[in-house]
């Protein structure tokens, strides 16, 4: 399985991906560890990413899903056209939509400590935001699934 843990900054991607890669045993990659240099410090600064920014960390996600038949990147995709560009390089692609509340997201962002992005891009992200749609291979979960339910309807979702 290839699957992306998806939402807005704050959401819980890399906890509930982490989560999801250890029940399904596979391997688990964080996004933002994939993100150049130059869009760290762009967003540590307070500057939302554009999407020549974006583009090129979008096509790696995809080819690092790609790598392997069974992994889990948590990562943004919050357009549409993002998750296309991720599965221009991995079709199969399933992804796990965390839908969570703006004061919630805003709560999680502030208490993090040490993130390069700060709570101030939060309006930006969830402005971008695009749900999944019907027609995209993926699940939604609302903020009421704890990470364990979460990552388990994910993974159901997924093998289905």
């Amino acid at each position: 399985m290839r699957i992306v843990v998806m939402g807005p900054s704050g959401s819980g991607k890399s906890t509930v991906g982490f989560a999801l890669a250890e029940r399904i045993g596979a391997l688990f990659v964080d996004g933002d560890d994939l993100h150049p240099e130059a869009n760290v410090a762009k967003m540590a600064a307070g500057v939302p990413l554009d999407d020549a920014d974006r583009m090129p960390w979008l096509q790696l996600v995809g080819a690092t899903l790609q790598e392997s038949p069974n992994i889990v990147i948590a990562c943004s995709a919050l357009k549409r056209r993002y998750r296309d560009a991720i599965r221009a390089e991995a079709p199969d692609a399933f992804f796990g939509e965390l839908a969570i509340a703006r004061r919630t997201l805003a709560e999680r962002m502030l208490s993090r400590g040490e993130h390069f992005m700060p709570a101030s891009l939060l309006d930006s992200q969830l402005q971008t935001l695009e749900p999944l749609r019907e027609d995209e291979r993926g699940i939604r979960i609302d903020e009421s699934a704890d990470v364990a339910t979460a990552a388990a309807r994910i993974a159901e979702a997924a093998a289905a």
